[in-house]
């Protein structure tokens, strides 16, 4: 019985080879749909890998899109829109707090003018007696 060694070409022989372009786009056709994988490809047709890949780039349907394709657990999902939803109450938190402060802001530049007096105090460094702090006597 003959073996598959007896029917390996040399490298002279394989340089020499051409494959039409109807071939080329019909492997990648199978390829793409999954009927064959890049190895077998290399063995049945004694081609380098880089040769077929170069088949996929210049004949394959993805060819010239800029597309990813991102796989993620469903886990990882979940988890993503758990914490794009609590981005969202934070951020309205946070913008209730903002409005809180501007309108306080405003009610003591309104009582300041009002009153004639100048509600913000600027305090000095040091405490006052009154601060909280129990000394022992």
């Amino acid at each position: 019985m003959a073996k598959r060694e007896d029917f390996k070409m040399s490298e002279s022989e394989r340089r020499a080879r051409r494959f039409s372009e109807n071939f080329r786009k019909e492997k990648v056709r199978e390829l793409e749909l999954g009927l064959v994988q890049i190895r077998d490809l290399c063995k049945e047709y004694q081609v380098a890998d880089m040769t077929v890949r170069r088949w996929i780039a210049k004949f394959g349907s993805m060819k010239g899109k800029k597309e990813r394709v991102i796989v993620e657990s469903q886990s990882d999902t979940l988890q993503l829109l758990e914490l794009r939803k609590q981005v969202a109450e934070l951020e309205r938190i946070v913008g209730q707090k903002q409005l809180l402060i501007d309108f306080q802001q405003k009610m003591i530049e309104l009582a300041e003018e009002h009153y004639q007096v100048d509600i913000k105090k600027k305090f000095s460094g040091s405490a006052s007696n009154t601060s909280g702090t129990k000394e022992k006597r």
